[in-house]
């Protein structure tokens, strides 16, 4: 029987989502599994939205243009001007999902064994991305003890190589709910313009900071020309399953390289840009009740985390996630014990085991993300439900 590619046999397993076989079976014996292990919210999709698919009188679902639909790409254009984003719409290409936006970014960029330095703990799909496209990640670690603060600059210039090409942030960040601040960017700036380099930008979770404003990458002076932003509508919106991101940048070279991926894969989901199109109208009132119950939500669980014996949770200032320090031998056994053996009021929790949001071999033994995704009412029930897991972990580590 023929092998597998060499490339195949490397890719990852998503740490968010290979538990999942554990979790369905927990649900064959009839208990509650809370899924704080994946960024789903349960809030729900702007109704300008779900309206226009209903509404839409389409007689055919045609091909778009590779990179778009043009009203699409001129009112996203308008959105970001709004909040002080300079670009035009051939400034754009809609990917399907952030996470496309992300490969071709990587591919536009980098050849093959090119590095791209990042922050670890990371999105763990950068890591499946970049197998893809043959480049190599360079991480430097933050560290949970100082919230996973924007590594010293000393630390990152460290490994710039020959081979660096880029250096990638997530901003607010997926999965530590760390923000990085005008200044931090400003010092990533001019290590960008000096050593001429990328700068790839997620900033997928820019709605969601709490306490301070966003401030992108594409604001910037300096180096118009370096940037790369990468966005989606799934979390913005509450509509991860349209699978509607971008590409944004102001560097005509990246932006024709990217087109040829584009046009390689035909054109984003046609259905998803109609629901992406509509719901750049959603009224402002919507995001602000969604801030707020992330606020709440936040604040319950980290409060909850902080007062269980041997737990650690920073105050995430975006996103909403954290990654939460536990006293346990190893994150990965944990998480499936949860799952397969260990139920309260016939009830468990799906945790994320933060080793696969590392690159450096042992990194995250002890912790794992949660998303604080779902409303208080459950929420308050899974927390209740880990910190009596934990009570009897056999793996406890005091």
């Amino acid at each position: 029987m023929p092998k597998i590619s060499e490339k195949a046999g490397i890719m990852p397993a998503s740490p968010i989502r290979k538990l999942v076989p554990y979790a369905e079976e927990a649900k064959r014996k009839g208990r509650k599994v809370y899924h704080l292990n994946i960024g789903q919210p349960d809030i729900h999709t702007p109704e300008a939205a779900l309206d226009a698919l209903k509404n839409m009188d389409l007689k055919v679902i045609e091909y778009s243009h590779s990179a778009g639909n043009e009203s699409y790409r001129r009112k996203l254009a308008e959105s970001y001007r709004k909040i002080g984003v300079e670009i035009d719409h051939n400034e754009i290409i809609v990917t399907t999902g952030g996470s496309e936006a992300v490969l071709f970014a990587f591919m536009s960029c980098l050849n093959p064994g090119e590095e791209v330095i990042t922050f670890e703990p990371f999105y763990a799909n950068y890591n499946g991305f970049a197998i893809s496209a043959g480049v190599t990640i360079v991480p430097v670690r933050s560290y949970i003890e100082n919230d996973f603060a924007l590594p010293p600059i000393s630390e990152i210039e460290k490994k710039i190589t020959p081979k660096t090409k880029a250096i990638m942030i997530c901003n607010p960040s997926n999965p530590t709910g760390a923000l990085y601040s005008r200044e931090e960017l400003m010092q990533l700036r001019d290590i960008v313009k000096k050593h001429d380099l990328f700068l790839l930008s997620d900033e997928v979770y820019r709605e969601f900071c709490y306490g301070e404003e966003h401030f992108s990458a594409m604001e910037l002076e300096g180096i118009r020309d370096n940037v790369i932003l990468l966005d989606s509508v799934s979390k913005r919106y509450s509509m991860c399953g349209v699978r509607i991101g971008a590409l944004i940048t102001h560097n005509r070279e990246v932006l024709a390289a990217a087109l040829k991926f584009a046009q390689a894969r035909l054109c984003p989901p046609g259905l998803g840009q109609i629901a992406a199109e509509a719901a750049l109208d959603t009224p402002k009132e919507y995001f602000g009740e969604v801030y707020n119950e992330y606020i709440a939500r936040r604040d319950f669980m980290v409060n909850a985390l902080n007062n269980m014996p041997g737990v650690y949770s920073p105050l995430p200032r975006g996103a909403f996630y954290s990654v939460v320090k536990l006293p346990i031998d190893d994150s990965d056994r944990f998480a499936q014990w949860l799952l397969e053996e260990f139920s309260y009021k016939n009830q468990t929790v799906m945790l994320a085991p933060a080793t696969g949001f590392y690159f450096t071999p042992g990194g995250g033994k002890n912790e794992v993300r949660v998303a604080y995704v779902l409303k208080i009412e459950d929420l308050r029930n899974a927390m209740e439900t880990l910190a009596e897991a934990l009570k009897v972990y056999p793996g406890r580590v005091d």
